[in-house]
């Protein structure tokens, strides 16, 4: 009875909810493709929709925080970002570091996360997580009572 009730609620919310009132919600994006993740967050920054970081959003998911205005970003409790140099596949399918692409993704980054990079000794290899207090001081603070998703 209680699954019932979600689904119906869930549904009446869907049916009111205007495309003003949408939120998307990143909840464990592991990354990809640098240019896709540009073309899908340009896409994104002009509809003004907030976006909730509610879990992973990893290596070029974090283009986000450059894309997306950050009075329209907000994190969750579960909401961690992970970085790394940018790669390439070299010979054998092995990584090899692309650092234009390293330093143009640093450079893309608020203020905040820059500087937070740089005291966890830059974007290397080795990936590094940004989570909890530190990530809540940068970006507000969400919470998901009524709030309605598009997942990206």
């Amino acid at each position: 009875m209680k699954i019932l009730a979600l689904l119906l609620t869930s549904a009446i919310l869907l049916v009111c909810a205007s495309e003003s009132h949408a939120v998307v919600r990143i909840a464990n994006d592991r990354g990809g493709l640098i240019q896709r993740y540009l073309d899908r967050y340009d896409q994104l920054k002009d509809t003004g929709q907030t976006v909730v970081i509610d879990g992973l959003c990893a290596s070029a998911c974090t283009i986000v925080l450059s894309k997306i205005p950050s009075n329209r970003i907000c994190v969750t409790e579960k909401a961690a970002l992970a970085f790394h140099a940018a790669w390439d596949l070299g010979p054998r399918g092995r990584h090899i570091t692309n650092q234009e692409a390293t330093r143009t993704m640093y450079l893309m980054y608020p203020a905040p996360v820059r500087n937070w990079v740089s005291t966890q000794g830059g974007l290397s290899p080795r990936m590094i997580f940004l989570r909890g207090p530190k990530l809540e001081n940068m970006f507000a603070r969400c919470y998901l009572d009524a709030a309605i998703f598009l997942r990206l």
